[in-house]
């Protein structure tokens, strides 16, 4: 294990969640606990973009206040990007420009935060430093509000969007069954999730509170007579129903009930549009008034009121990627790994990468119900710990106090980079 002292590169990449600068926390305030190891933090600005442009931010120019105070900031403090690095056979000037800036600024340490995408870039990178013989260690930071990175109990992000979508759903509620008598009588609200149920799944936890459900997984194959018969059942039992409806719903031919036929810039469907298709279903077969929303940027964005156990799992996560680096780790990404359900206990374990990319976990059969529409106990007793314990920000004149950081760039050494 190298003890040269050498300079760390953090980025943010995809959509940014609650709790992402958390993350971000956890590694500069990590990074900067070891100064005999680490020189200069560096961001890249807008994802990864930043270090193919060289566009890297100086965070040693931001107060240790300002840095602490990402812990409770949502969203990508540094920016963030949807831009997906294709195979090292495809385009290798993409990565040996990667190493071009690395080297130019003496980076030793690599830490990107993000979902799926991002930890087979992370492992590209890994890859390309070992065999251009330039010494790098690269450690992916899980993110993801959709659950689905491999190897890991949860990741950060979900638990807030779990606990911001159940609470939703919840009040959501509570409004059509006061007006359900002479108004209306169905709530469908949509929520994220493109082949992964997990958010729409946060939903089926009001049942708790005796609120009639239906919930619509991308796990399930959408039945339009069996959906429309459960909702019409639910309405004459309790005079309303709310319906949580994954975007990733999908027909038998695999089609979104959502899809708009555009792509996003890592090739997926563009979703956005299942709520106002089922809303209208339900109105033409069964008559019923209803009302939709989507939950879009709001599920993702709500840090006042995040989930605490996610807050403190962000930030674990963070600080756990930088020790990993300094014991000489390389290609691997830390974990959450639970030990039990109640009381909730977990460990930070290791995962390696090249197992990691591009492997999606969905919701396992047995935690939907058998008629596909609800959360068994099982599922109750996986999302229940995750949504534990309010961190609320600090408030000002009605309003959360956010941090916006100066993000000063740092003087460019190389070339200009064109993307293609």
């Amino acid at each position: 294990m190298a003890s040269k002292k050498r300079n760390a590169f953090y980025a943010q990449s995809g959509g940014v969640t609650a709790v992402i600068n958390a993350s971000a926390c956890g590694v500069i305030e990590t990074a900067r606990r070891h100064k005999d190891r680490i020189g200069k933090v560096y961001a890249g600005r807008d994802g990864i973009i930043g270090a193919l442009t060289e566009d890297l931010i100086d965070a040693g120019k931001e107060s240790a206040t300002a840095i602490a105070a990402l812990r409770s900031t949502p969203s990508g403090a540094f920016g963030s990007c949807r831009y997906k690095l294709k195979s090292l056979e495809a385009n290798r000037r993409e990565y040996e420009r990667l190493i071009e800036v690395f080297r130019a600024h003496d980076i030793g340490y690599f830490f990107y935060n993000g979902g799926g995408d991002s930890a087979d870039t992370c492992f590209k990178v890994s890859q390309l430093s070992e065999a251009m013989g330039y010494p790098l260690q690269a450690i992916h930071v899980p993110k993801t509000i959709d659950n689905d990175l491999a190897f890991t109990d949860c990741c950060p992000g979900f638990g807030s969007v779990a606990k911001y979508v159940a609470v939703s759903t919840l009040e959501a509620s509570f409004d059509v069954r006061s007006m359900a008598k002479t108004s209306t009588k169905v709530f469908v609200v949509e929520v994220m999730g493109r082949h992964a149920g997990w958010i729409a799944a946060a939903g089926g936890l009001v049942e708790d509170q005796g609120i009639p459900v239906v919930i619509l997984f991308p796990e399930i194959v959408f039945d339009e007579q069996k959906f429309l018969a459960r909702v019409d059942k639910l309405v004459k039992q309790h005079g309303y129903c709310t319906v949580v409806v994954s975007e990733g719903c999908h027909h038998a031919d695999g089609s979104f009930l959502a899809e708009q036929g555009a792509r996003d810039a890592f090739g997926h469907a563009q979703l956005g549009g299942a709520a106002p298709v089922v809303a209208n279903l339900i109105k033409q077969a069964l008559g019923h008034k209803f009302h939709w929303a989507v939950a879009d940027y709001l599920q993702r964005s709500a840090r006042h009121i995040a989930s605490k156990t996610d807050v403190t799992q962000a930030y674990a996560l963070g600080r756990k990627a930088v020790e990993l680096a300094l014991r000489g780790h390389n290609a691997v990404m830390p974990t959450i790994e639970r030990l039990s359900d109640a009381p909730y206990k977990y460990r930070i374990g290791v995962a390696p990468l090249a197992k990691v990319a591009n492997v999606e976990k969905f919701m396992p059969r047995d935690f939907i119900t058998k008629d596909g529409f609800g959360i068994t106990e099982k599922c109750r007793r996986y999302l229940l710990p995750l949504i534990q314990g309010e961190d609320y920000p600090r408030f000002a004149n009605g309003l959360p106090c956010y941090v916006s950081l100066k993000n000063v760039a740092v003087p460019k050494k190389l070339p200009v980079f064109d993307l293609k």
